[in-house]
């Protein structure tokens, strides 16, 4: 039976952490199923999920906190199971642009889970306009909506949301 362990882990941007960190987990019988990587500000941040038997996991569980101090990353580890069956689900996209603002983040999840559906992975970004130079915010929301939720009503109310706020979206079906 695999057993599996989530790996969040922050340090100074340096590519020779990545590969010493990818090192230990080979080394020690690990499987990366999932990972996600990116540089935030100077900091470079690490989220992914292990697969081994019960000892490798242990042993890394066991070894992570020292390769941390080792390469000066902050590293939290958390054992999970695989997601359950998410066959009821239908899987969106949603693209956000709009000029930065406080709280627009959080109007967007609050009404995610007004509606309950479930964010499955985002991401956002700001920028600055070439031509303007106005701050720019961008998000990027992978979500499952129920099957039994009517998509025209959800994307209705989603689009009419957004142009209250006047946030230029798109929601669209994952293919």
């Amino acid at each position: 039976m695999e057993n599996y362990l989530v790996i969040t882990a922050l340090g100074k941007h340096n590519p020779a952490l990545v590969e010493q960190f990818t090192r230990a987990i080979k080394e020690y019988g690990c499987s990366i199923v999932e990972s996600r990587m990116t540089v935030l500000g100077s900091e470079f941040c690490v989220l992914m999920m292990l697969s081994g038997t019960w000892d490798a996991i242990a042993k890394i569980e066991d070894m992570l906190p020292k390769l941390g101090n080792k390469i000066e990353m902050s590293i939290m580890t958390k054992r999970t199971v695989i997601a359950k069956d998410v066959s009821n689900l239908m899987p969106y996209a949603i693209d956000v642009v709009s000029f930065d603002h406080i709280g627009i983040v959080h109007d967007i999840i609050k009404f995610i889970a007004e509606n309950n559906i479930g964010i499955q992975d985002m991401y956002t970004n700001t920028y600055k306009a070439s031509n303007t130079g106005t701050q720019m915010f961008s998000l990027h929301m992978a979500i499952n909506i129920p099957v039994d939720v009517s998509i025209s009503s959800i994307r209705g109310e989603f689009m009419d949301f957004c142009d209250k706020l006047n946030l230029d979206a798109i929601m669209e079906p994952v293919k």
